[in-house]
C-alpha cells in the first residue's frame, strides 16, 4: 500500500481551524485512530489510576471510534489540547489537559471493523500498564517512544490493510 504525503494534513499555519470545521468534514465516518503526543518527563494525576511517571519522548494513544460520532472524536481531541477547556473523562484527557504533553499528530483510517486492540498490540514495546482500556483485556492503550513514531505507526496501520491518515498539529 505504501504510505504517501498526500495523506497528510496539517492543522498548523493561519487557518488550522479549516481542516476542523469543514463542511465536507475530513473526521466524518467511523474508524481507529491513534493520538501522538510529545511531552517532557513528568508525573502526573490520572483519575483514579493515581500518579504516573512519564519519561521524556512521545507517548501513542490507541483509541477506537465506532461510535454514533465516529471519528469526529478524533476532532474533540484536537479541540481539547488546543483549548484545554473542559474536565477530563478519559485517561487520555489528562494528557491533553497538562502542559508538558503536546498532541503532534493524530493518524487515523477510516472502518467500522473493532481494530482498536489488534493495532495496539501491534504498536506493542513499552507502555503505561492499564492505561486507556478499562473496556477490553489489553495490557494498554499508550505507548512510549523516545522519537516521533508517525512512520512506525502508519506502518502498522498498513499491516492491518488499513489507509492511514495523518493530521499534522
Amino acid at each position: 500500500m505504501g504510505f504517501s504525503k498526500k495523506n497528510v494534513y496539517s492543522g498548523k499555519g493561519d487557518c488550522p481551524e479549516k481542516y476542523l470545521s469543514s463542511q465536507k468534514d475530513i473526521f466524518s465516518g467511523k474508524g481507529v485512530y491513534c493520538l501522538i503526543f510529545e511531552n517532557r518527563a513528568c508525573k502526573l494525576e490520572i483519575g483514579k489510576k493515581g500518579e504516573l511517571s512519564f519519561l521524556s519522548g512521545f507517548h501513542i494513544y490507541v483509541g477506537s471510534a465506532l461510535g454514533p460520532g465516529g471519528l469526529k472524536r478524533v476532532r474533540r481531541h484536537i479541540n481539547l489540547s488546543r483549548n484545554r477547556d473542559r474536565n477530563p473523562r478519559w485517561h487520555v484527557d489528562y494528557l491533553h489537559l497538562n502542559p508538558a504533553f503536546r498532541l503532534v499528530s493524530a493518524v487515523y483510517a477510516f472502518t467500522s471493523a473493532r481494530f482498536e486492540c489488534t493495532l495496539a498490540g501491534r504498536i506493542g514495546g513499552d507502555s503505561v500498564s492499564g492505561f486507556g482500556c478499562t473496556d477490553c483485556a489489553c495490557s494498554s492503550h499508550l505507548f512510549y517512544r523516545n522519537k516521533n513514531p508517525v512512520l512506525e505507526i502508519t506502518g502498522a496501520f498498513e499491516a492491518l490493510g488499513l489507509h492511514a491518515v495523518v493530521f499534522e498539529l
